[in-house]
């Protein structure tokens, strides 16, 4: 198995070196290792140019194969544990936004203090890639992931509000359409953002294509530059920064973010992470109370 691992970070990095490094063995050895592989299947894997390495047609449809074999191996090791009676084991998960978890996971560990947790921050297209190679356990995301065979539970249920700072012509009112603010400077996400993809989705329903004075990625960044009177921006109620804000209900079109638990049901999921996964369903409902 261990030799496919070796192929398999080789190939994700098509870089010798960088593999090496990253599995902390002698480049020459990683070397050597690959080169038995290539002689045991008996066909190049790779086309090597200079110090670069490449999959090539056999490489990608070997690869394709190892992916899946180290999955249902790792699946392997996870039912087996479990079946020994090991409740720590550990949990990998991908997410796009950490803020609304932190509290969660310091609970969960306070009562599961055995169990490793990793997690891997990533987009939308990463996280249905991570959950489909069995890479992670389960995502957090505020955005569906539309895949087969992908279970997703609704555990949290966020408003979006306009922010806008004091003095504004709207500070006064209480509530507002977002027709009313195509005219109206905006600081918004980077495009590539989840909260920005969820927001142009918004402003699509209420028929305008605001301007942007300045795109960030922070949600700090976002209210102090409202703050300072740079222009307005869609936000979220969840405290913190945003609490200093003057915020406006918006009125219509709805506008709310549904952060989900998702996992995939043809993958096994460790007792740990079974675990995890009923603690937060159970954790924001809690809250919702």
């Amino acid at each position: 198995m261990l030799h496919l691992r070796y192929f398999q970070t080789v190939a994700r990095k098509e870089h010798m070196t960088k593999a090496a490094q990253e599995l902390r063995i002698a480049q020459p050895a990683l070397s050597k290792t690959i080169a038995r592989l290539e002689e045991d299947i008996g066909v190049p894997l790779f086309d090597r140019q200079g110090g670069r390495i490449r999959l090539n047609s056999f490489g990608k449809a070997f690869m394709d194969k190892v992916e899946k074999a180290l999955a249902l191996l790792d699946e392997g090791i996870k039912e087996v544990a479990d079946m020994s009676g090991l409740e720590q084991g550990s949990i990998h998960l991908a997410t796009s936004t950490l803020d609304r978890l932190s509290d969660a996971l310091g609970e969960f560990l306070a009562l599961h203090p055995e169990v490793q947790f990793k997690i891997t921050q990533a987009s939308i297209e990463e996280m249905a890639h991570l959950l489909e190679s069995g890479e992670v356990d389960m995502c957090f995301t505020p955005l569906p992931i539309d895949r087969p065979d992908i279970s997703a539970k609704i555990v949290l249920k966020e408003e979006v509000y306009l922010a806008v700072p004091q003095g504004h012509r709207f500070a006064g009112r209480r509530g507002i359409r977002l027709s009313e603010l195509a005219e109206e400077p905006f600081i918004g996400y980077k495009e590539e953002l989840p909260f920005q993809k969820m927001n142009d989705l918004f402003f699509q329903e209420a028929g305008i294509a605001p301007s942007f004075v300045c795109r960030v990625d922070e949600p700090a960044a976002i209210a102090s530059l409202v703050r300072a009177g740079l222009g307005v921006a869609l936000v979220s109620n969840c405290g913190g920064a945003n609490s200093a804000l003057h915020l406006l209900h918006i009125e219509s079109p709805a506008c709310q973010r549904n952060f989900q638990v998702v996992w995939h049901e043809k993958r096994y999921l460790s007792l740990a992470a079974r675990k995890f996964r009923d603690f937060l369903i159970d954790y924001f409902a809690n809250m919702a109370k």
